[in-house]
């Protein structure tokens, strides 16, 4: 996908916009920015980074997403935040110096994505931040440190949603930056809703009833001894009241599985699934109970109750337009109780512009950028 680029009338050239990836939450985000670009002829290359490396989280996005095959895949592997940073920084920099790009595009908040943004601004290269202003307030979260710094070192800011907006200009960012494009993650679910298959869902985990998908990966829920003990009570008593299929995050497994949460008969744990095969798990499901940011979002635009089990969420448009809520380990129980007793809303609100229409946003805004380069 590399190389110099014009568009139609021949009236600019560039060098191509590189895209770093490196986890599963950038990819589905991803697809739909880089068809954007595509439709509107502006090369592209796209890196990704090895930051998650196996097949169910990183490999299968690109076989089912229509992803191209990455340009660079830099092998990075896990390692702690220091460890994983630097060696990301000191790949990217030989991509970003040999590569030249016109502009870096970068998404979320994983480490994958500061990294690119410290080498970046190193060299003068412009970056655009797919999901900016996010905030959660919570500087215990290394990932609410990545936002902070990613947003202050980028030329585009490009928001999922008006409080993203507010953050940063609260925070002194340039208005002319700021650009409200919509959520590309939302693209990429309802694009793929025919292929969400519930029944096949149902089928596999052995589901003949109510259920409830869990997903738990927070250092604040997984890494404290006395959390991993609290977190596995609570869990059991949500599977005293339904089934829980949990695709288990391999940071947790060993913590968790001392902890006793495998005892439970209610506990159905699976390795980390594909997209459309964990969409479609979700998409049937009762509720879910979740730490992800990514799921809040996806369980707003399908309608299934969601039970952030954190003490704050950067995604609070996910509460006052869709289906989510914050609990405690101490309320989870209770309020699955009330969920259940209610049922799935028939309808609900959902975010603006989370219209499938994100990506060719993003796409105008970076056009429109690389013309006045």
């Amino acid at each position: 996908m590399a190389g110099l680029g014009s568009d139609p009338e021949g009236t600019y050239m560039h060098g191509p916009v590189l895209h770093v990836t490196g986890a599963r939450p950038n990819f589905p985000k991803a697809a739909p920015v880089i068809r954007g670009l595509d439709a509107l002829g502006i090369d592209q290359v796209l890196v990704h980074t090895g930051q998650h490396y196996d097949d169910k989280m990183s490999e299968v996005f690109f076989r089912e997403l229509d992803l191209p095959r990455p340009d660079l895949n830099l092998g990075v592997g896990s390692a702690s935040h220091a460890t994983q940073t630097a060696k990301l920084m000191v790949e990217l920099e030989s991509v970003l110096t040999d590569r030249a790009p016109s502009l870096v595009v970068v998404y979320g908040d994983v480490n994958s994505t500061v990294a690119a943004a410290l080498v970046a601004a190193k060299l003068e290269q412009p970056l655009a931040h797919v999901e900016a202003g996010l905030r959660s307030f919570d500087l215990s979260m290394p990932e609410e440190i990545n936002r902070m710094v990613t947003d202050r070192l980028s030329a585009l800011l490009l928001c999922t949603s008006p409080d993203a907006i507010a953050h940063l200009a609260r925070e002194g960012a340039d208005p002319d930056s700021i650009h409200l494009v919509g959520n590309p993650m939302i693209d990429t679910l309802l694009g793929s809703l025919d292929r969400f298959d519930v029944d096949r869902a149902r089928s596999e985990h052995d589901l003949d009833g109510p259920y409830a998908v869990a997903t738990l990966h927070r250092p604040g829920n997984v890494d404290d001894p006395g959390d991993v003990a609290a977190l596995v009570r609570a869990m059991h008593a949500v599977a005293d009241q339904v089934p829980v299929v949990l695709p288990l995050h391999p940071r947790g497994w060993e913590r968790l599985r001392g902890a006793g949460l495998f005892d439970h008969p209610g506990m159905r744990i699976v390795d980390p699934l594909g997209y459309l095969d964990f969409m479609g798990l979700v998409r049937g499901a009762d509720l879910v109970v979740t730490d992800s940011g990514g799921v809040q979002e996806e369980t707003t635009v399908l309608g299934v109750p969601c039970l952030t089990l954190r003490p704050n969420t950067e995604r609070p448009v996910t509460i006052t337009h869709g289906t989510n809520q914050l609990v405690t380990r101490e309320t989870l129980a209770e309020v699955t109780a009330a969920t259940l007793a209610v049922g799935r809303p028939q309808t609900w609100p959902t975010p603006p512009l989370w219209d499938g229409k994100a990506g060719d946003r993003v796409a105008g805004v970076i056009s429109g950028f690389l013309r006045e380069k």
